[in-house]
């Protein structure tokens, strides 16, 4: 039986033939890990080239709390600048959507019933 890794085995094609295959218009789902705030640029781009991005934060985090904070509240102000949308996910993983993709999330329903208390 094949494992995981056989089946998710990673392409030997460049990232030059990759971009050469893209069909415009075309959106993507890539996943990146957020290393260092100048990683912040490259994030950017492909959200204007219209790719969603799932950021791994954990590797900024070990460096620094608050270029964790800097650079989500950065990527906010893009998202929102740009018409996008950016969501966490998890303790770990924020996704960030370009204009035309918006991320669902679960609306609590509000009720009328008091809230029970421990007695």
């Amino acid at each position: 039986m094949p494992g995981l890794s056989d089946i998710f085995r990673k392409s030997k094609k460049t990232e030059k033939e990759i971009e050469a295959k893209r069909i415009p218009g075309k959106t993507y789902l890539k996943a990146m890990p957020l290393r260092d705030l100048s990683d912040l640029d490259s994030v950017k781009n492909e959200v204007k080239s219209g790719n969603i991005l799932i950021l791994r934060i954990t590797p900024l985090a070990n460096k620094s709390i608050d270029d964790v904070k800097r650079a989500v509240n950065e990527l906010c102000e893009f998202a929102e600048a740009v018409g996008g949308d950016i969501a966490r996910l998890g303790e770990e993983r924020v996704v960030i959507c370009p204009s035309g993709v918006r991320i669902w999330r679960e609306k609590t329903p509000i009720t009328n019933e008091p809230i029970p208390t421990a007695a």
